[in-house]
This record gives C-alpha cells, structure tokens and sequence, in this order.
C-alpha cells in the first residue's frame, strides 16, 4: 500500500481527477493549501485574478493505493496536471503502515478498495 501525495495547479484539478477515474482510482481527498517552489514571487492566475507573492494557492491530492494502481495513479496526475510551466507540482510516494475502514472494520490493501 503506498500514499501518493500529490501538489498541484488549481485550475487542473478537474483534469486530474477525470484522469484519475479513466483509471479506476476514485478515492481521494483533496485540501487547498499554500505553498512555494522554486517559482517564489512568480505571478499567477488563479480563478481568473492575478496573484503575486511567494506563497500560492496549490491543491494538495492524497490518494491511498494498492501496489498495481501506483504507476496508473502517477502517470494520471502528471499527465492531468502538466502545462509544461513551471509550478505545475510535484508528486510523492510514501509507504502506507495501515489503513483501516471505520465503517467495516476491514483492514490493508480491501480496505483501500
């Protein structure tokens, strides 16, 4: 089981979640946040209003998954998220202990889905 965190445009949230679905994976949480990269001070567009400032205005995505959906799930993101700018995001890998569903009790990998 692995934690895919993933900081992206947001304008490009639509766009990776529909190619998420094309791959099954329709579990996901999604939080607004802010934050920088190497663009700090880097005007942007969000929402149609111009932004400058070192911190911007990102979606951060955390996806738990099984071992087969982990190349699917990156390879959905970066090719949702890409403009080829700079900002576009990062994508992060971390390996998941556990993960238990509240409602069934089921553990692991079936709780996962």
């Amino acid at each position: 089981m692995k934690l895919v965190i993933a900081v992206i445009q947001p304008y490009k949230l639509d766009d990776v979640k529909e190619e998420l679905y094309k791959k099954g994976i329709n579990l996901m949480t999604a939080s607004e946040v802010l934050g920088h990269g190497r663009q700090k001070g880097v005007t942007e567009v969000y929402r149609g209003n111009r932004e400058t400032g070192n911190m911007l205005r990102k979606i951060r995505l955390e996806i738990a998954v099984n071992e087969k959906f982990l190349k699917p799930c990156i390879e959905a993101i970066k090719k949702g998220a890409k403009t080829g700018e700079v900002g576009d995001g990062k994508i992060f890998v971390l390996g998941l202990e556990e993960c238990v569903r509240i409602r069934t009790g089921e553990t692991g990998g079936e709780a996962i889905g």
